[in-house]
């Protein structure tokens, strides 16, 4: 595994009492994520949560305190069904590292579709298990203060896990009757709570002034707001605005018209959830709907499928295959140009004062994006073989010799191959053998693809791609566009949508992988969008739009005579 950003000298501790089995599966600013099990045997399999301290205090702005708040309170929430088990800590001089639960379902909201959203049911589950996990933290004295896509995962039978308690707050103190109120201005802009925004402002007017009183505002009310905009991602697909403030029209609309704005984005809110949708979203935090409230509003207690009477899932199959029935790449649609303004080189972790409300305190705070060094891990390949990483005399020509219909034969059981597809995916061959969750809904990222093309023809369709949509990267070097390397990446760093930061990679890999069609091994390309940071359904959008933008490169799975299917 490689260091952090900016970190010179940083060898993981030694002596570790368990055993590293991967690459890095996720990353933050200052942490990275990887699969240990114990020394002596194979299971069970863990995930371990590396954080350099250095790194943390100085980029992250945090201070060696809140890494203790953050093991204190994940270790005082853990046990509930929808939050990640905290198992044990340890560290040395360089780096905190804690051992959890591995969510071996990946990401939930890398399975929900950008612009999209999920089935009615699909979002209820999600949602229903979302308050039951913070409804168990509140009744602790915790309030989360992070609630967004990014820190929800799914088990390997699909239910949800809720990750990530850096920015955790005790509001209840056991032998107190006083309940914390905070100040502090944390959050991501899409999901934070207005009132946070509020008490930030008239605190730093006071601080200003020479006043050394502050204000505060309810954690446990501002946790119901965020979950209200997770809900409302799951039905909609995209969040209703980019920050809680009147300056952003889709707010000042929301507010102005009583909870009933024109964006047509409020349409695909289903009509029996608007009240509750529109209750927790009260911007006047006193009136705003509780917990206790939302659990005996007709929308939350409606009869679902999905869902067992103890809120779990049902049927993890019927539940993969409902999640990816939803995820669907449009290759007619016309890409949008989401990514509309480069980011700056700031760091985002903090409040800046001299600029406003446009940087909050965030568990993921920035990080140069050049050359992130994590080797990750990579995802599981049909019939693969080791990786071609060496160019073949083959590889010189415009095109790979395989062809389409080769390609598409040995990817034939491959999940992420579903979102290209016409065929329904019930039908699809992987499906119907399928016994787990994973079977169908894949735990690792859906944002790739295969292209049976070479490298000289294949990255200048990327490259054009990323230039369509304002995205910016380095040149590449005569070798890689002459087919020279056997892996290439671009480094990515820009805006989504709602003008919050996107970090991560766009890899394009040779690799090797069997093919029942042609009874051989063939080499393909394989180009992976690897998320080191940022709303997960930004990085969905941002790799749909360079597919589209790709389209002739990337086979498409036809529907077979007379299959009536949509």
């Amino acid at each position: 595994m490689g260091v952090p950003p900016n970190s010179q000298v940083a060898p993981l501790p030694k002596n570790l009492p368990f055993r590293l089995v991967s690459k890095t599966i996720g990353s933050g600013a200052y942490a990275s994520i990887r699969k240990a099990c114990p020394l002596n045997r194979p299971t069970p399999i863990i995930a371990v949560k590396f954080i350099h301290k250095e790194h943390a205090f100085k980029a992250g702005r945090l201070r060696p305190k809140q890494l203790q708040i953050e093991v204190s309170l994940h270790r005082s929430v853990s046990g509930h069904k929808n939050i990640i088990q905290f198992l044990s800590h340890g560290d040395d001089p360089a780096w905190v590292y804690m051992c959890l639960e591995l969510a071996d379902g990946g990401d939930l909201f890398d399975k929900i579709e950008a612009d999209e959203g999920c089935t009615e049911d699909v979002a209820h589950l999600f949602f229903t298990q979302l308050v039951n996990a913070i409804g168990w933290c509140h009744s602790k004295g915790v309030a989360h203060r992070d609630i967004k896509p990014e820190n929800m995962l799914l088990s390997s039978d699909g239910d949800l896990k809720l990750a990530d308690f850096g920015l955790a707050t005790q509001f209840v103190v056991p032998g107190r009757t006083e309940r914390k109120r905070c100040g502090m201005v944390c959050g991501s802009p899409p999901y934070i709570a207005p009132e946070i925004l509020e008490v930030g402002l008239r605190n730093q007017k006071r601080k200003q002034q020479g006043s050394e009183d502050k204000e505060g505002y309810d954690p446990q009310g501002s946790d119901v707001w965020s979950i209200a905009i997770v809900l409302f991602v799951l039905l909609a697909g995209n969040t209703p605005w980019d920050t809680p403030e009147m300056q952003q029209f889709e707010y000042y609309d929301y507010v102005m018209s009583h909870g009933r704005p024109k964006d047509e984005l409020w349409t695909k809110i289903p009509p029996e959830a608007l009240s509750l949708v529109t209750g927790m979203l009260n911007v006047n935090a006193t009136e705003r709907l509780t917990l206790p409230d939302v659990k005996q509003h007709p929308w939350y207690t409606r009869a679902n499928p999905e869902m067992t009477a103890d809120g779990m899932v049902a049927n993890p199959l019927e539940l993969a295959t409902q999640m990816m029935e939803s995820m669907r790449i449009d290759f007619n649609a016309p890409p949008t140009a989401s990514q509309r303004a480069k980011a700056d080189s700031q760091p985002v972790d903090a409040m800046d004062v001299d600029s406003g409300w446009s940087r909050f305190a965030s568990t993921q705070p920035d990080t140069p994006s050049a050359n992130t060094p994590f080797e990750w891990e990579t995802p599981p390949r049909p019939n693969t073989s080791a990786n071609a990483s060496q160019p073949t005399s083959k590889t010189q020509d415009k095109r790979i010799q395989v062809t389409e219909e080769a390609l598409l034969s040995a990817l034939s059981e491959d999940p992420s191959m579903s979102q290209f597809s016409q065929v329904a995916v019930g039908s699809m061959t992987a499906t119907q053998h399928a016994r787990r969750f994973n079977d169908i809904a894949p735990a690792h990222s859906m944002t790739r693809f295969y292209s049976h093309f070479s490298m000289p023809h294949l990255l200048p369709l990327i490259t054009a791609a990323l230039s369509a949509l304002d995205i910016p990267f380095q040149p590449l070097s005569p070798e890689a566009l002459d087919g020279k390397m056997g892996s290439v990446r671009f480094p990515v760093k820009t805006l989504d949508a709602r003008q919050q930061l996107l970090q991560g990679s766009v890899v394009v890999e040779r690799v090797e992988i069997g093919s029942v069609f042609a009874a051989t091994q063939m080499e393909v390309l394989e180009v992976r969008f690897i998320k080191a940071k940022g709303d997960p359904v930004g990085w969905r959008r941002l790799f749909k739009q360079v597919a589209v933008l790709c389209k002739e490169a990337v086979p498409q799975p036809k529907r077979p005579e007379g299959d009536s299917q949509i």
